[in-house]
């Protein structure tokens, strides 16, 4: 393993905050416009070093976050049809380039796994630094099982994600997991012929949810009737919804690309801002 690759990933939790910080700013004040001087007199930092931190993170300048994913922008987007990825061109980006995503196999356990709630399931688990804050990840040994973030409370992120399946065996193990969260938040290692291989522990309905948003692309989103008429239940987006919001792999699984019937960018199980901060990154990453 590459040491410079475990320092990129590990990336301290105060990375994440500032830009948590800016993107709140932004958003809140989208409207206005404000200049990255006017960002960073806010955040408390250089207007340079906050460009290198922001462009670093994201893979686009702050300006280029602001009109590309703030909640007015979207929605005028999705409403007529469009995906994040033609917002490259009205934002002022050169245009899109290749187009990434992350490959992932899956398979579901069986409904009697899920209804038992675990019972003879060993889960690992382990807390690692990334992009989007403090991660919990959780795996069997058939693959990943669970990605969460903690925002500073691991007991509740844990008990959060121990309670979709009490009778399972918890084992923490760092070491284990963090080729896990090396795979999902570097996008060098997303390819067909290396996947991300998922267990996904849910119920039928839920299975199906999860596998129709593994099929958005980045750079796009659908909306919760969509995903219900593409699993044969055009009259469940209220049922969807609670699967999306069930979804226990955020970001692999990619409930963030999920939005409400008018194209608002709608609430996040993990917080709105980190669903914008997702929707920006990768909006970086399908870029020039």
């Amino acid at each position: 393993m590459k040491p410079e690759i475990i320092r990129e990933i590990e990336l301290p939790e105060q990375d994440y905050a500032t830009v948590c910080q800016i993107i709140e700013l932004i958003s809140a004040d989208y409207r206005r416009q404000p200049s990255l001087d006017d960002v960073a007199k806010q955040v408390g930092i250089e207007p340079a070093r906050l460009q290198k931190l922001f462009s670093r993170w994201a893979g686009l300048t702050p300006k280029g976050f602001l009109q590309a994913v703030t909640l007015d922008h979207a929605r005028r987007l999705l409403d007529d049809g469009a995906s994040l990825l033609d917002a490259s061109y009205e934002v002022g980006m050169s245009g899109p380039g290749r187009l990434h995503d992350l490959f992932v196999t899956h398979e579901a356990m069986s409904p009697g796994d899920f209804k038992t709630k675990g019972q003879g399931i060993t889960i690992t688990y382990g807390f690692h630094g990334s992009l989007f804050g403090r991660t919990l990840v959780m795996a069997t040994e058939r693959g990943l099982c669970g990605l969460a973030f903690s925002d500073g409370d691991d007991d509740a992120a844990l008990a959060d994600m121990v309670r979709r399946w009490p009778y399972a065996a918890f084992v923490r193990n760092e070491a284990a997991t963090l080729k896990h969260a090396l795979t999902v938040f570097d996008p060098k290692a997303w390819s067909q012929d290396r996947p991300l291989h998922l267990v996904m522990i849910g119920t039928d309905f839920q299975v199906r949810v999860w596998e129709a948003l593994l099929k958005v692309p980045m750079g796009k989103a659908v909306r919760y009737g969509d995903i219900a008429s593409s699993i044969g239940a055009p009259k469940a987006a209220r049922a969807v919804g609670a699967a999306v919001g069930a979804n226990p792999i955020s970001f692999v699984i990619p409930c963030h690309r999920a939005v409400g019937s008018t194209g608002a960018l709608t609430g996040y199980h993990w917080g709105l801002t980190r669903k914008r901060a997702m929707l920006g990154w990768e909006a970086g990453q399908t870029s020039t």
